[in-house]
């Protein structure tokens, strides 16, 4: 007996609101991966120490107050950026 597997193809089309706020949300993704990179770098070439996901997280959370663009996106996907640092 064979079991008949099935496909389905679909196109998503954000709207423009929608499209803005995927194209904000990647940029602050970005931007948190490669400062957090940076600092992670120098504190090693500096204190051959490291920062761990953690210490990321309680910086961002302190980086977010001072930054104010960084809160217009959702918190999970920054997360994510520290996250895929660490990996």
């Amino acid at each position: 007996m064979s079991s008949i597997q099935k496909a389905f193809k679909v196109t998503l089309i954000p709207t423009h609101n929608q499209e803005v706020l995927i194209n904000k949300t990647i940029g602050c993704a970005r931007y948190v991966y490669n400062r957090f990179l940076a600092l992670r770098q120098e504190l090693y070439t500096t204190e051959q120490k490291t920062l761990n996901y953690n210490a990321c997280s309680q910086k961002l959370t302190i980086l977010k107050k001072e930054i104010e663009w960084l809160k217009e996106v959702d918190k999970f996907a920054l997360q994510n950026s520290l996250k895929n640092l660490e990996t």
